[in-house]
């Protein structure tokens, strides 16, 4: 997930050089969620490791 992340942010970079703006603030857009969406199940998966491992 994190990898579509780092796509989409490459794909809005490449869409602002060369002045697509709505394009570059979708792909951003886009680039945001995944991020944070890998963040939370990176978490959830890391407490859910501890606590596994406590037992």
């Amino acid at each position: 997930m994190l990898i579509w992340a780092l796509i989409f942010f490459i794909i809005a970079i490449v869409a602002g050089v060369f002045g697509f703006g709505g394009i570059a603030a979708g792909a951003t857009t886009i680039a945001v969620w995944l991020f944070w969406i890998f963040v939370i199940v990176f978490v959830i998966t890391l407490i859910m490791g501890l606590v596994r491992r406590g037992r």
